[in-house]
């Protein structure tokens, strides 16, 4: 059965209309309605006389403003006395009320109002309250405030220092992250020259520090952000390149040499220049002898700006030919060659590993989820970290590689390997099929100490070194590979889709035991899956494709039993030891990106 429609009240020929007023807060003001043009002694008197007669229910306003309110229903039965016995009166609360907006400030105290000796309104003490109530006679209002979240109302900048791998500073980051806060990290790591600006802002050099604006808020003062709303943006200096002391010499000879294409052997060499050629040039600019002219020559090779066309040495007095390292066939296809090469002085290749592994750490907790299973590639391209890889790449050129370690040099190749799959993705998008798989992981190179590097992993064939894993056909040294290869390094390269390993970041002091961890995560997240009924052991694909790495069947099993948890390390000794068969089943590989 459908109520009788509400209507309004009239007294003394003049509507009164109970409204919730303005909602937004706590404070809810109806004088302006419900008095308007009546003395209070007025107001005493009709409230009184229609306070027997009146039945108004109980009405709940919520301050966001939902469109479904609650009406409030207000019948008054006339008894013919006063001169309203021509009205049925009835009080309707507004169906709709206005989207609430923050105050600019806390409100301050009101003062209390009394209707028949109760509380007409009741201050609002602080934003803290999360429930106002307001009593009238005969009417209950109860404001809800919007939660801590919707009250989010900070005016400047929030600068936060930070440094990769750090806990505190992960911490920092995931409270920002939750309570949706924009703020700018800068990772000391990512941008070194910041260092000094911390030192000299809070007089240490220990992170994370947290900055309001210019107020020093320290590392563990979050709550203080509570008062605030930040404004993203961000404060970049430029690290200067050092200039190669060769540098004159270099751009002498591309000026002065005839660069021409000629038949060596058989074969068409392009943009070439005779040795002897450059030793002249060489001899004539610095007006030396014949001896250091050579030496000269050899320094030029040794910091990749001349190679020899077949390869056969670095720089030797004689008939040989030479090229730049730009002029190379293969050099424009590489996505760390812009135009020219970099002729700034070749960094330290450890400083260089370090560099990458930290800076694409940096990006990993800046833009990864905190499993890393989803990587926002749209925001690192997009972001000054991304940036300054690319810039790093650039160092790469002429790296001299011969001087890493052997754990720096494992590290260097799987860190490399993960960033240039990222710097792929974002280049040139996941690959959706056959051929786009081919063009993903054969074509996009890098030209890394004057080599062509590729980031082809995925081919069919045995890995036979790490150089085969990341550097397939390359011109590089057989000094780097190791003796044999270890079959750990698979699950330390993530590729950029779902069934891949989670994409992490290596150094050169722990990548042994990082490499472990990496494999027992992967095996301990469904590699591996095992059924005792039907005695099938179902792997990762990744383990047939190396097979050779990884050996006979049963013992990759043996092996894999070291990165399982107790439950299927029982499970699968269960199975090896009661000499029943085995049956071996590979799961499909998700070429999915993992966004």
């Amino acid at each position: 059965m459908n109520p009788e429609p509400p209507k309004d009240v009239v007294v003394d020929d003049r509507k009164i209309n109970i409204s919730n007023g303005d909602v937004n807060g706590t404070v809810v003001n109806l004088d302006d309605q419900l008095g308007a043009g009546f003395s209070d002694v007025e107001m005493k008197k009709i409230i009184s006389e229609k306070k027997e007669d009146c039945s108004l229910n109980f009405v709940e306003v919520n301050k966001i403003g939902e469109s479904n309110a609650k009406e409030v229903n207000h019948q008054i039965q006339s008894n013919g006395t006063n001169g309203y016995n021509n009205y049925m009166p009835a009080i309707k609360a507004q169906a709709h009320f206005p989207k609430p907006q923050p105050p600019p400030q806390p409100q301050p105290e009101l003062e209390r109002s009394e209707s028949d000796g109760e509380d007409f309104v009741v201050k609002n003490a602080s934003l803290n309250l999360e429930v106002t109530e307001i009593k009238i006679p005969g009417v209950k209002v109860v404001v809800k405030l919007k939660s801590e979240d919707e009250r989010f109302d900070l005016k400047g900048r929030i600068t936060f220092f930070s440094r990769s791998n750090c806990r505190d500073c992960t911490a920092v980051r995931k409270f920002f992250r939750e309570k949706r806060l924009p703020y700018v990290e800068i990772n000391i790591d990512v941008f070194p020259k910041r260092a000094k600006e911390l030192v000299e802002r809070t007089g240490k050099s220990e992170v994370p520090q947290i900055f309001f604006n210019e107020k020093l808020l320290g590392g563990n003062a979050l709550t203080e952000l509570l008062k605030y709303r930040c404004m993203d943006s961000m404060m970049m200096n430029e690290e200067e390149e050092e200039k190669d002391e060769l540098l004159g010499i270099v751009k002498l000879l591309r000026q002065s040499l005839p660069i021409q294409d000629r038949l060596i052997k058989m074969k068409i060499v392009k943009n070439c220049f005779a040795g002897d050629d450059m030793l002249e040039v060489i001899i004539h600019h610095l007006d030396c002898g014949r001896k250091k002219g050579i030496e000269t020559g050899r320094q030029l090779a040794q910091k990749h700006f001349i190679k020899h066309v077949f390869g056969e040495n670095d720089f030797e007095e004689g008939r040989h030919f030479y090229r730049f390292l730009e002029h190379e066939p293969f050099i424009t296809a590489c996505f760390n060659f812009r135009i020219s090469i970099n002729d700034s002085e070749p960094k330290s290749p450890s400083f260089l590993a370090d560099k990458l592994a930290r800076l694409m750490t940096a990006i990993l907790e800046a833009y990864a989820s905190d499993d890393r299973h989803h990587v926002d590639y749209y925001r690192i391209g997009k972001s000054e970290e991304f940036r300054r890889y690319l810039n790093l790449t650039r160092d790469l050129q002429r790296v001299d590689l011969q001087l890493l370690s052997p754990d720096e040099r494992l590290a260097f190749f799987l860190n490399l390997y993960n960033a240039m799959a990222i710097h792929a993705v974002i280049t040139i998008g996941h690959p959706e099929g056959i051929l786009d798989r081919r063009a993903f992981f054969g074509d996009f190179q890098y030209v890394i100490g004057a080599t062509l590097t590729a980031s082809a992993l995925y081919r069919t064939g045995s890995l036979e070194t790490i150089e085969s894993h990341l550097i397939p056909w390359s011109g590089l040294l057989a000094m780097f590979a190791p003796a044999k290869v270890n079959p750990l390094v698979h699950f330390g390269l993530c590729n950029g889709t779902r069934s891949s390993p989670t994409v992490r970041f290596f150094t050169a002091q722990g990548v042994e035991g990082e490499l472990r961890g990496a494999a027992r995560e992967y095996f301990q997240n469904g590699a591996i899956e095992i059924n005792l009924d039907k005695r099938t052991v179902s792997l990762t694909r990744i383990i047939k494709w190396f097979s050779v790495d990884f050996g006979q069947e049963k013992d990759v099993l043996r092996w894999v039993m070291n990165y399982l948890d107790t439950t299927r390390a029982g499970l699968l000794t269960h199975l090896l030891s009661d000499g029943g068969p085995i049956h071996f089943v590979y799961q499909d590989y998700d070429w999915a990106g993992n966004l």
